[in-house]
């Protein structure tokens, strides 16, 4: 008999404690095919304009035919049908995945390592902490896409009437909040999402590490003293009315953008695309600007807000084939234009950025936003995602809009995390 799903799992994720324990930027040199990879495979994913992206590789050779199909995003199911299609052998042989859900398909052993598939060249290339996401001990189990850095959109006009300069500390954050409120008591300087929670960036930015390894065991660490500053500040401005505390993405928050209600956001850099399309009928083209994330100790701190990765999966039959077309998504700016003006992606391969402002809707902003996500991409802090980050991401969802403070919320966190994954068989260190 069978022994249940959970076990697995379970002994699953304790092998992969051992495995993300000896986290490295090594790999072992790839080998070199003795033919040019021919064959057909199929790509999943849920980023608008890959549809595109695959027309051109197709059109771009003869020898390898990549079908595309969209799935959900991973809010709306899309992990759970790969987990599922992958399990029952169906499952694509290119495939997205975020970062923060990559570490429980490599602990599930759903994912084939590239080792010997990519060059050492091209994973070389990353900057080593992108790297780490997607490493696990000696080995690299997808190559990293994107890297949006975590930074903040104001309303320059909103800024420079208040008699606000842009914050570059969080105590001048809030000193602009008071000054906005001053200014017009209708508007905030930005919102706090109480459905979408930033608690996990910011905690980043702030020096926070979530989950770490610590004698063969997980280091669960959501209520750090990081993760709580953050917390206390965030709840002493929405208590003090200075910001606004609603569900991020709603027709209401949309409204209040557009409005001029809010006049900020604090999102990543793929939010421009997003932000412009809220907005660009109130015309406010050209009063918006990117900035870097204020610091909490006056040294600039960087942290990415979300990202993915493309990874090959174990049902594959042409691995050398898949790896071909990974490595042309993820490392040409052929792939980059061909997905065209869908997007501010911040793409995680050097090299890669010229091209893709060249394609984005850069012209709404005031500023030059893809010289500040440069500048926001610099002294990226250790972090690592947990082995089962749905456990933490649902807790977290469900506490910050129900618990009395967001202090509670990640201390809430804290204990679901822990108990989840105690429940997957995995030995938890806090």
């Amino acid at each position: 008999m069978s022994p249940p799903r959970p076990l697995i799992v379970g002994t699953a994720l304790l092998g992969a404690v051992a495995m993300l324990a000896g986290c490295s930027a090594s790999t072992a040199p790839a080998s070199t095919p003795d033919s040019q990879p021919k064959g057909e495979l199929v790509f999943w994913s849920s980023l608008s304009g890959m549809a595109d992206v695959v027309a051109a590789f197709n059109d771009s050779q003869d020898d390898i035919t990549v079908t595309f199909e969209e799935i959900p995003n991973g809010a709306n199911g899309g992990y759970t049908k790969l987990s599922a299609a992958i399990e029952s052998g169906t499952g694509p042989d290119v495939v997205g995945i975020e970062y923060d859900r990559l570490p429980g398909f490599v602990a599930s052993e759903q994912l084939t390592p590239l080792g010997d598939l990519v060059d050492a060249e091209v994973l070389d290339a990353y900057d080593p902490q992108v790297r780490e996401l997607v490493s696990f001990a000696d080995e690299s189990y997808a190559l990293p896409y994107d890297a949006p850095p975590l930074v903040v959109w104001y309303r320059q006009d909103v800024l420079e009437a208040a008699g606000a300069e842009v914050p570059t500390t969080w105590d001048e954050f809030e000193d602009a909040a008071r000054a906005v409120k001053a200014y017009d008591s209708d508007v905030y300087l930005t919102s706090f999402f109480t459905n979408e929670p930033q608690l996990a960036p910011l905690s980043w930015q702030a020096g926070a590490e979530w989950f770490s390894i610590e004698n063969d065991q997980w280091r669960v660490s959501v209520d750090d003293e990081a993760s709580q500053q953050v917390a206390d500040y965030w709840q002493r401005l929405i208590d003090e009315d200075l910001v606004k505390a609603q569900l991020g993405f709603s027709d209401e928050w949309a409204a209040d953008l557009a409005s001029g209600t809010v006049a900020g956001w604090v999102g990543g850099s793929w939010s421009a695309s997003g932000l412009m399309t809220r907005t660009e009928a109130a015309d406010q083209k050209g009063k918006w600007i990117a900035a870097t994330p204020p610091s909490w100790n006056g040294e600039q701190a960087a942290a990415l807000s979300g990202g993915t990765s493309f990874a090959i999966t174990e049902n594959t039959e042409n691995a050398a084939a898949a790896a071909v077309f990974l490595e042309w998504l993820t490392t040409t700016t052929d792939a980059v234009q061909a997905r065209g003006p869908v997007g501010t992606a911040y793409l995680a391969y050097p090299g890669l950025n010229e091209t893709a402002a060249s394609v984005a809707p850069v012209d709404y902003y005031a500023n030059d936003i893809y010289a500040v996500f440069d500048e926001a991409s610099q002294n990226l802090g250790s972090w690592a995602w947990g082995p089962s980050y749905d456990i933490t991401a649902a807790a977290l969802k469900e506490s910050v809009a129900t618990a009395p403070t967001l202090s509670d919320a990640i201390t809430q966190t804290q204990q679901a995390t822990v108990d989840g994954l105690s429940a997957l068989g995995l030995e938890i260190a806090e």
